[in-house]
This record gives C-alpha cells, structure tokens and sequence, in this order.
C-alpha cells in the first residue's frame, strides 16, 4: 500500500494534497486496490457547493460501485476530465490522477484528517 508524506487522508480512503486556498481530492492506493479495475467515474459538475462528507462522485470497478466522499467543504473548481474517457488511470496512480479541485471554504476542516502515518495505522486496524 503506497501513502504519500505532506498528503491528508480520510477514513473513506480520500486523500487531499493543499494548495493555499485548493483541494485536490483523490482516492488512496488502498482505495484503489480494494475496489480492483475501475471501470466508470461518475464526475461532480463544475460550481457545485459540498460540505465535508458529501458525497462528490462515483467510482465504479468490475467488483462495486464507490461514492468518493469530499473530506472538506467548498465549491468545486475544477475536474479531472481525462478520466471520463480513462478511468483505469486512478489504478496506475491514484495520486497523480486526481478527481476534483475544491475551493475550500472551511481550511480549518484539515485539522480532522490523517496524516500519512496516521492513514497507515488506520488501514492496519481496518485490514
């Protein structure tokens, strides 16, 4: 199971790289491996306002379908387009490939995530 340093996670198994006042949400690798060969994302629009634990999108493999879980509040910027026509990229690197940029409008909604040390110990419990 890779985990990446500077990197926040949540215990749905999203992770969140800061940029300033942006969110790039992603799944993790143990994401990504438990749900096997992802098939099909379902992409949140472009202007649409969540709050932390909203569902933002749909990850769906040859096993399941997933919700993607936004770990902060804000307004969507940005999506990741290629996957639409690619989604199999999140199984190659689930952290080059990204699926949405927020706008947060809570930053102080960080504090409740894992660090990369912290994700790991979760998993462990979990596994």
């Amino acid at each position: 199971m890779k985990v990446i340093n500077g990197l926040k996670y949540s215990k749905d198994h999203e992770w969140v790289k800061v940029e300033g006042n942006r969110a790039i949400i992603g799944i993790t690798d143990y994401a990504q491996d438990s749900l096997g060969d992802i098939v099909f994302i379902d992409l949140p629009e472009v202007g649409r306002t969540v709050r932390a634990g909203d569902a933002v999108a749909v990850v769906e493999s040859v096993k399941a379908a997933s919700d993607v879980y936004s770990p902060v509040s804000g307004t969507v910027i940005e999506v990741n387009t290629s996957l639409e026509a690619s989604p199999e990229l999140i199984n190659q690197d689930p952290y080059k490939n990204w699926i949405l940029v927020l706008e947060m409008s809570d930053p102080g909604e960080l504090g409740s995530l894992m660090d990369a040390e912290g994700y790991e110990r979760f998993c462990e419990e979990e596994a």
